[in-house]
């Protein structure tokens, strides 16, 4: 048996050796061809290229489809849930018994999936099964309704923490469907124990999917061929007189001088004949004259070498005796470098303003977009400019609102604009207060910050020139912030990209008020500005005047803003209790440390179901 064995093996190997060594032949025949040919490796090179290029394109599109279609699915989502919401709590209003409260429970689920197979073909919703959870009756005992045991663990916890939670999971249904889903989740906010769970198939998003990928495929690989075709084509046309010339460069270096190319046309291959055979004729007539050149190099070598040695050795002594001095130089220097680099410093700061503006005019200029609470960007913006405001004995008095007011912002620009009208405010102060205030309005789709002061002001038509580049409203005054004359632009550019606006006012003698207003949420049309721009001036008695905006200000922050003045005021009435603004960089004291910010773990929500921030518990691919 071993010796049949091995003989069947030795006859497999002998069959087998043919083979072999034409797999080895044809692999050193496409070796010598890839060295020796510059078409195939042109074309090969393309391909390579090409296919490269369609699979990172390919890699994109499908991205952004994917993701346009989930954001589409996860928007449409979130409108189905706020009516199964509105629907499910009208089922259940005056119910508590848990018997009742299970017939409800149920007739409001079946009233929600009646409503998902109707959006089968009339929402981008889809269709879309639901299922409830509700905690009722003496004792108190869940009550659920619909598949509650496919809703992952961790949604249900964002849930039960108050917080309008997506996810995408592997669900399976009554139907047979088996797969990816978008199972979003919302509290309520009438009944803290109710739990609204829509689950939304991705089956047909996941078809479209396929055949798109399909359809590139397909695509890329047609293109691919028809590469190949225009390359090999167009490099021939290249290669051939190349290969023309490689002949007779090769006949010129065996000794036969005479060899010249044929030229053809008026072409790029023409000219390069030509210049080939000018090149063979200068290079017959030269060569007899390379013998005594030779002779010529080679004393004229000598002679250079041996003049250029004594001054060279001279030069290097005195750069040696200088660099030996270099540490012995004259304090008038010292400082002259000290300045130097005060001035550099300045020149650096007005390079960087003169690239942002450019960038800014290119239109290259991008976003950086986090979805953050503005707060966060008042507060940096404040302390960046604390050391400004003490040294101009200028109180920054910050009112913020309590909740927070969360943007889609780029938070270096945002910060970017508040700092430099914060500066801007101090400068032209006269040591008055400065103002800056905040608000959110989420049905306007719209955050303001308003920066106040009352020192010099505007004279009438200089809140448009305000804006212009290397403006002054006074180039004789001194400014304490050393600017360029270019932050009022570049903020009103940093906040048109926001889709937003920038707005002054002034007042000679009354001061000056700068807006800023941008989208809470961007690619949503942005309403009225929830902060006006003009204080609202008007006259009281003695003739000193006042603002409304002004006053109200001052209510809230207590007496260091109140005052009357003129000629039998009454003493002003400390206000009750109320919320204290922030006071930064003022003559009694330092701004507070900014409040935490929001968790990191991206499972931070607020504290009401209506204000709820969705928060997307995992991954977005079907």
């Amino acid at each position: 048996m071993p010796e049949h064995e091995g003989g069947r093996l030795a006859s497999l190997q002998r069959g087998l050796a043919p083979v072999g060594a034409w797999f080895k032949g044809v692999g050193s025949s496409l070796g010598h061809l890839w060295r020796r040919s510059l078409q195939l490796r042109v074309i090969v090179s393309t391909l390579t290229l090409s296919l490269i290029v369609i699979t990172i394109l390919g890699v994109v599109l499908t991205s952004q489809i994917t993701d346009r279609l989930l954001d589409a699915k996860i928007n449409a989502a979130i409108e189905e849930m706020d009516r199964a919401r509105a629907t499910v709590q009208s089922q259940l209003q005056g119910a508590h018994d848990p018997a009742l409260l299970r017939q409800r429970l149920a007739d409001a689920r079946t009233a929600v999936s009646d409503r998902g197979g109707e959006s089968r073909s009339g929402s981008a919703a889809g269709s879309f099964d639901s299922a409830l959870s509700i905690v009722g009756g003496t004792p108190p005992q869940q009550i659920t309704a619909g598949p509650i045991e496919q809703i992952p663990d961790e949604l249900r916890r964002f849930v039960q923490g108050n917080q309008v939670s997506y996810q995408f999971a592997t669900v399976n249904d009554p139907d047979g469907y088996q797969g990816r889903a978008l199972i979003i989740g919302s509290p309520s906010a009438d009944n803290p124990t109710l739990e609204t769970y829509l689950i939304f198939p991705l089956a047909n998003e996941e078809r479209s999917l396929a055949l798109m990928r399909g359809t590139m495929m397909v695509g890329g690989l047609v293109l691919l061929v028809l590469l190949a075709a225009i390359t090999a084509l167009v490099t021939r046309q290249v290669v051939l007189p190349i290969r023309s010339a490689a002949r007779i460069a090769s006949r010129f270096a065996d000794g036969r001088l005479r060899e010249r190319m044929l030229v053809r046309g008026e072409d790029d291959m023409a000219r390069l004949a030509e210049a080939f055979n000018e090149m063979a004729e200068s290079l017959s007539n030269q060569i007899t004259q390379l013998e005594e050149f030779g002779n010529l190099q080679r004393r004229f070598t000598s002679d250079v070498s041996h003049e250029l040695r004594t001054p060279l050795t001279t030069v290097r002594m005195a750069a040696d005796l200088i660099h030996s001095s270099s540490e012995d130089l004259d304090p008038a220097l010292a400082r002259s470098a000290e300045l130097l680099v005060t001035e550099l410093d300045r020149f650096e700061g007005l390079l960087n303003d003169l690239l942002e503006i450019s960038r800014h005019d290119a239109g290259v200029a991008e976003l950086q977009v986090e979805s953050l609470d503005v707060r966060m960007c008042v507060r940096a913006a404040v302390s960046t400019v604390r050391h400004l405001a003490k040294e101009s004995g200028v109180e920054v008095v910050v009112d913020l609102p309590e909740e927070p007011v969360v943007a889609e912002v780029d938070p270096r620009r945002v910060e970017r604009v508040l700092r430099n009208l914060l500066a801007n405010a101090i400068d032209h102060s006269e040591g008055k207060p400065v103002l800056i205030r905040m608000r959110g309005d989420s049905e306007a789709n719209a955050v303001a910050v308003v920066v106040r002061d009352q020192g010099v002001g505007l004279r009438p038509g200089e809140e448009k020139l305000v804006f212009s580049r290397f403006w002054r409203s006074d180039p004789s005054r001194m400014r304490r912030s050393g600017g360029t004359g270019l932050g009022l632009s570049i903020s009103v550019e940093d906040a048109n990209l926001h889709d937003g606006k920038l707005e002054a006012w002034g007042e000679l003698g009354v001061g000056a008020s700068f807006r800023l207003t941008l989208p809470l949420v961007r690619g949503r049309k942005m309403g009225k500005s929830p902060l006006p721009l003009e204080p609202g001036v008007r006259k009281v008695r003695g003739g000193a005047e006042t603002s409304a905006v002004d006053a109200e200000s001052a209510q809230s922050a207590g007496p260091a803003l109140s005052e009357a003045s003129g000629p039998g005021a009454a003493e002003a009435q400390p206000p009750e209790p109320a919320q204290e603004p922030e006071t930064a960089a003022g003559p009694d004291g330092d701004a507070p440390d900014p409040e935490p910010g929001p968790p990191t773990d991206g499972t931070s929500g607020t504290g009401s179901s209506t204000d709820a921030v969705l928060t997307d518990t995992g991954d977005k691919q079907p």
